[in-house]
């Protein structure tokens, strides 16, 4: 990992150091109004370093318009192919950040500094950059790695409970198809009581180890994707109603639907199934949706644009057992529309045991 760098007590000075020892010949930098109201002052030195660009904030300007707004941004300030493009801020600034650095003249180097706990544990990792793109998420996009990924665990301080809770969903992901002893450790604390710190560290190493294996998604990447082909549909369907519905919660709704197709499938017993479910229901229980059946059609809709599908067929990662996924799992219609149906059948415990 030695272009990730874990700088919780001096990001100001590790960061300057680096630009230090680079030849960049300009910097841009990419933030939204929330990162610029509170992580950049953390950051002082960057006001005076380059031209910094601000959107705002949210999912729904991960976009081809906001994008173009960014190119156009660029192009006026003559970044040329030397030049440095710096996200600094969660999952959106990085995935649309790292799209357009990528693209702009055939590609510039950018680094990412994640502000959220779910940037830090998983999107700015692997390379993945894009936009969404006529209601499906990350449709437009490609791999390019970050020259070098920040991470400063003291960002985590400016944000809403929502947002820090969203980011657990991915390191719950991370034990449920890796580390059954993380799991058993993790799950016997509520999210408020996480040690944030060493699970950034636990999850950065171990999606980092993936990265390093599958870069382009060939092969045991794939075990990265648990949750997301009904988490990514529910989230895309949502943002097309304007209802707010971020990415790891719809992340931990998803863990549950596919932890029930593992179990319709006869891959996990029972006892692991309910598990799962009332730890994840119980700690997101805020963000519970109530579908109709319109609503599932719609929501299995977007699920069959996956990108993780092949000729035709539904492809999931499913769980084998608590701490060991299993990837290219062929799921049908109809069961992937009862999965999502089952999210609707219990209602999230007042306690886990």
């Amino acid at each position: 990992m030695e272009n990730i760098f874990f700088c919780s007590a001096n990001i100001e000075s590790t960061l300057k150091e680096w630009l230090n020892k680079q030849s960049c010949s300009r910097v841009f930098i990419l933030c939204d109004e929330n990162t610029a109201k509170y992580c950049l002052p953390k950051i002082s030195f960057l006001q005076g370093k380059g031209l910094i660009f601000q959107i705002p904030a949210g999912e729904a300007y991960k976009n081809l318009e906001t994008a173009q707004q960014v190119w156009s941004a660029m192009t006026a300030q003559y970044l040329d192919r030397n030049a440095l493009c710096i996200n600094l801020g969660g999952g959106v600034i990085g995935d649309l950040g790292g799209f357009c650095a990528a693209t702009y003249k055939r590609g510039i180097d950018f680094i990412q500094i994640p502000t959220t706990l779910l940037a830090q544990v998983d999107a700015s990792i692997g390379g993945k950059v894009g936009i969404d793109f006529e209601g499906y998420k990350n449709q437009i996009g490609l791999f390019a790695s970050p020259k070098a990924v920040f991470i400063d665990t003291n960002f985590l301080e400016t944000l809403p409970e929502k947002e820090l809770l969203a980011g657990f969903a991915e390191i719950i992901k991370h034990c449920l198809i890796a580390d059954k002893e993380m799991w058993d450790e993790i799950s016997t604390k509520s999210w408020q009581e996480q040690d944030w710190q060493e699970l950034v560290k636990h999850s950065v190493s171990f999606k980092n180890l993936i990265v390093e294996k599958d870069f382009q998604e060939k092969g045991v990447r794939k075990l990265l994707n648990f949750g997301h082909t009904i988490g990514h549909a529910l989230e895309s369907y949502f943002l097309s109603k304007n209802e707010k519905l971020l990415h790891g919660e719809a992340v931990a709704w998803g863990i549950i639907a596919e932890t029930f197709l593992s179990y319709q499938k006869g891959f996990i017993e029972k006892e692991d199934l309910e598990e799962i479910q009332d730890f994840i229901a119980f700690q997101f229980k805020e963000s519970k949706k109530w579908l109709s059946d319109r609503d599932v059609d719609e929501i299995v809709m977007l699920a069959l644009q996956d990108k993780k599908n092949q000729n035709n067929e539904i492809r999931c990662t499913l769980l084998s057992e608590i701490g060991r996924g299993i990837i290219d799992v062929s799921v049908e219609e109809y069961e992937l529309q009862e999965a999502i149906f089952y999210l609707n059948e219990f209602s999230p415990p007042t306690k886990v045991e």
